[in-house]
């Protein structure tokens, strides 16, 4: 069963909502609802989206990777400090 909910909201921030609903192929109602049933979740009910799981697995490291190591290397090349 769906309910009307009636919201204040800056103008601004329904217009680029518009937007990006529009640019989605959402309505604004769903993303709204989304977002509601996101943060109302149970922490043990959090369950990984489809597409998030699609992406299980995608990338195979190396056994002996070190995210540390890799992680300061990137920004270190980012920010050009070597």
């Amino acid at each position: 069963m769906t309910t009307k909910l009636t919201l204040t909201v800056e103008k601004a921030v329904i217009d680029r909502a518009k937007v990006y609903a529009r640019n989605t192929g959402r309505s604004l109602s769903e993303l709204v609802e989304r977002y509601l049933e996101t943060i109302t979740q149970e922490e043990g009910d959090r369950a990984l989206s489809p597409k998030l799981m699609s992406l299980v697995g995608a990338v195979k490291l190396p056994d002996d990777f070190d995210e540390t190591t890799a992680l300061r290397e990137a920004l270190e090349r980012k920010h050009f400090l070597k």
